[in-house]
């Protein structure tokens, strides 16, 4: 094998279990020993592939926020549908959702963070590509728009456990919700 593809295996490798580790214990309760016992690898690889925990933990953040862009296509003119695959994408990636917990939690009430910028490019596109299928110019309120478009889709994998409190049974109806939601979302962007 050769270094190149020993080091982008190692590299895959690091992601993969820091993805774990950071979705079930967030930035402050991984542990850089277990990341590296799950990846195989010693934990200096760790820091020789991305300085600290931190860095790491927003490489695993970035990677999943590419799969997530990868898959699901811009807003554009039908935010409904773009609400219901964000809420069927959020079901399926449940990691995902509490990686983004965990980033909220850790980074409360700090402004952007290093590395940032791309997120803060790809929210902008997605934004102009709601206003751009609305027909308006980009805005403030277009943002706004997608924040809270964001936010109800993923409010349900973020708070099952007011699921079951609101909904009981129904709060395992995945399609229910889904479509309850893009009911609401046609309603409200009337």
């Amino acid at each position: 094998m050769s270094p190149k593809v020993s080091t982008a295996a190692t590299r895959a490798a690091l992601l993969e279990a820091a993805r774990e580790e950071f979705a079930a214990y967030g930035v402050a309760g991984a542990r850089v020993d277990r990341i590296a016992e799950r990846a195989g690898v010693n934990k200096e690889r760790i820091y020789g592939h991305f300085g600290n925990k931190e860095k790491l933990f927003d490489a695993v953040i970035n990677e999943a926020l590419d799969d997530l862009t990868s898959q699901i296509a811009l807003p554009g003119a039908d935010p409904v549908d773009y609400v219901a695959r964000l809420t069927d994408y959020y079901r399926r990636h449940p990691d995902l959702v509490r990686l983004l917990m965990w980033e909220a939690l850790n980074y409360r009430g700090q402004e952007l963070l290093p590395g940032q910028e791309a997120r803060v490019e790809r929210c902008a596109r997605k934004a102009a590509s709601l206003a751009e299928g609305s027909g308006e110019e980009p805005s403030k309120a277009t943002a706004r728009t997608l924040f809270m478009l964001t936010g109800l889709a993923l409010f349900p994998s973020m708070m099952p456990q007011l699921g079951r409190i609101i909904l009981g049974d129904d709060a395992d109806d995945h399609d229910a919700i889904r479509d309850q939601l893009s009911t609401f979302v046609a309603a409200a962007l009337k």
